[in-house]
């Protein structure tokens, strides 16, 4: 009987976290409805006094983020711009106060889990690589929004923080860094001892720069881990302190009679200092797992650098922990994750993922997310600058995690494999919180994908993307702040026609590379970049396979000595343009498309 009872139990939680659709689409409005309704959940729990969504303890999570970024670009496009700069005012705030933060490592780059306190200062010192991916792509945004070198500095600092500290001799990116360690060799492990000070401790490193220093980054003789009555409540942290800044940076360079560049670069200095003799002090554990999904994440953002960096000023000046790097060598590092995934993750054979690798495969096999995020990661690498062959096996990919977790019936992806029989129940996840929901990345992908090829794979592509949002229906009519990247796919499906930009020339050349660069400088997420090289027949090949309409513009434009751009929406084209300035130009106006 109580077996019985059992089964029956797990039967009935199966099918209420395992939704089906109830059709094979949305309702005309219900992706609109969602959009507007999440903007406006997230400004109601906006805080105008320290940024950031909601209350302590405060996550970044990224995709409430995007979704303002998203809604912004849609009003604004409706005419609505008064309503668009309201919004990005809220993103541009929340971006700021969290690099001013103490939930931002200043003396080594990167970003901590969350904020103990509601002024983003205290943090758990935790170090997650999916934050650090997700984040760095929303800085990239908001640089490509602003054309402001402060948000394109902020993804440097990320993404060299992960060069520096998170990579593997083959190019796999590790999964985290801990929170705890000791202040000294064989003392107990205190929350983050690595990464805070005392004032004199400033004072002894940094000399006669140390009052700047304490002046800029509000360092105080007692400690300064009291700004909030949450920010210590146990005294942990007494007489030590986190850095942040509170006072402005141009007033601050004023008061020391200094040019904001000297200024700017005293402080590199001093960080640089701290750095050094941070690390003798003993590391926090570091998890040298390389997980799928993870290392998807962060392939995004290293792709999408390469390219939008190309955007700041050839004479701009960098400080530490920023190296200022060629921004090619992102796309450099990207490539090598993919690679090592490739090599000890992926059977040819099988086609399948397995979920991490350390001192060998995990035994466990690649989950939803695994497949999702490293799709999303490949189409990012191709759309910036990879080769084809990333785009070919995201479509492979694809293919594998339709078979192994689509529910073709019902709609909408599973988490887990249909034959793991040590999982009881096989969910169907929808919330984005501080990672997306593997279905929200999937519908994503699937409407990217169906914008590159053509015919009945294009309609397989969206028709799977439109009954995968229509599993999910109610949660984005009534709880949509819990599904914000999902809001932002179901507005994507319902755009008449997705923008394409297909440039056509010889690669790789530093024409290419300039062209792809003002590809990507504007931003704008119903955009799909499409680079083809005529002069490689294994190229050409697969485009005739997949979609012979690009083949076919691609051989009637080519140009031997130029790299020939157009940009095509509701089937038809701009006039071809040659030149940089000329597609950034086309790119950011509405402008009237000829045949």
């Amino acid at each position: 009987m109580l077996v019985k009872s059992g089964a029956f139990a797990i039967e009935q939680l199966s099918e209420a976290l395992s939704a089906n659709a109830k059709s094979n689409k949305l309702p005309d409005g219900v992706p609109q409805g969602a959009l507007h309704l999440c903007a406006e959940q997230l400004s109601q729990s906006y805080d105008s006094q320290y940024g950031g969504f909601g209350s302590a303890p405060k996550f970044p999570r990224p995709v409430e983020i995007q979704l303002m970024l998203y809604y912004s670009k849609k009003l604004e496009e409706a005419g609505k711009s008064g309503e668009a700069k309201e919004g990005l005012k809220m993103v541009f705030f929340s971006l700021q106060s969290m690099a001013r933060g103490g939930i931002h490592d200043h003396v080594g780059g990167g970003f901590h889990r969350y904020s103990v306190d509601e002024c983003w200062h205290v943090p758990h010192f935790e170090k997650m690589l999916y934050d650090q991916g997700q984040l760095a792509n929303v800085y990239l945004d908001a640089f490509c929004i602003t054309n402001d070198v402060y948000y394109s500095s902020l993804s440097r600092d990320i993404l060299d923080y992960l060069r520096r500290d998170m990579i593997g001799p083959e190019g796999g990116i590790f999964s985290a860094e801990d929170a705890d360690s000791s202040e000294h060799e064989g003392s107990a492990k205190k929350e983050g001892a690595f990464y805070i000070w005392t004032s004199k401790e400033v004072e002894d490193i940094l000399g006669e720069n140390a009052t700047l220093f304490k002046d800029h980054y509000c360092i105080k003789p007692l400690g300064n881990c009291d700004l909030s009555r949450l920010s210590d409540p146990y005294n942990e942290f007494k007489g030590k302190n986190v850095l942040i800044e509170l006072k402005d940076t141009m007033a601050l360079a004023q008061k020391y009679e200094l040019s904001i560049e000297k200024y700017l670069e005293i402080l590199g200095e001093c960080r640089q200092k701290l750095f050094v003799t941070r690390l003798r002090r003993p590391k926090p554990h570091l998890d040298d797992k390389v997980i799928v999904s993870w290392n998807g994440i962060a392939m995004s953002s290293l792709a999408r650098a390469s390219k939008i960096l190309k955007g700041e000023a050839d004479a701009m000046k960098y400080n530490f922990p920023i190296v200022g790097s060629d921004p090619n060598e992102y796309m450099e590092v990207a490539e090598k994750s993919a690679a090592f995934i490739r090599k000890h993750l992926y059977n040819e054979q099988t086609r399948r993922l397995q979920h991490s690798f350390r001192n060998g495969p995990s035994k466990a096999p690649g989950f939803l997310d695994d497949y999702a995020f490293l799709i999303s990661g490949l189409l990012d690498l191709y759309e910036y600058g990879g080769g084809i062959y990333w785009l070919v096996w995201a479509n492979e990919l694809q293919n594998t995690q339709d078979e192994l977790f689509l529910d073709r019936k019902g709609g909408g992806y599973f988490n887990t494999q249909g034959d793991d029989p040590s999982v009881l129940l096989r969910v169907k996840e929808d919330h984005d919180g501080a990672e997306p929901s593997g279905n929200s990345v999937s519908a994503i992908n699937l409407i990217r994908l169906a914008s590159m090829v053509s015919s009945s794979k294009s309609d397989y592509y969206r028709q799977t993307a439109e009954h995968l949002l229509a599993v999910f229906e109610t949660r984005l009519k009534d709880m949509a702040m819990a599904v914000p990247l999902m809001c932002c796919a179901a507005d994507m499906i319902s755009v008449h026609s997705r923008k394409q930009v297909v440039l056509v020339g010889q690669k790789p050349s530093l024409e290419f590379d300039s062209m792809l660069a003002a590809a990507h400088s504007s931003y704008d997420p119903n955009k799909t970049v499409i680079h083809i090289d005529p002069t490689n027949n294994e190229e050409m090949e697969i485009w005739e396979d997949n979609n012979s309409n690009i083949a076919l513009m691609a051989r009637s434009t080519f140009a031997a000595d130029k790299v020939v751009a157009l940009v095509c929406q509701n089937f038809t084209c701009s006039a071809p343009v040659t030149d940089p300035k000329s597609l950034k130009s086309l790119l950011s106006k509405d402008h009237p498309f000829v045949v």
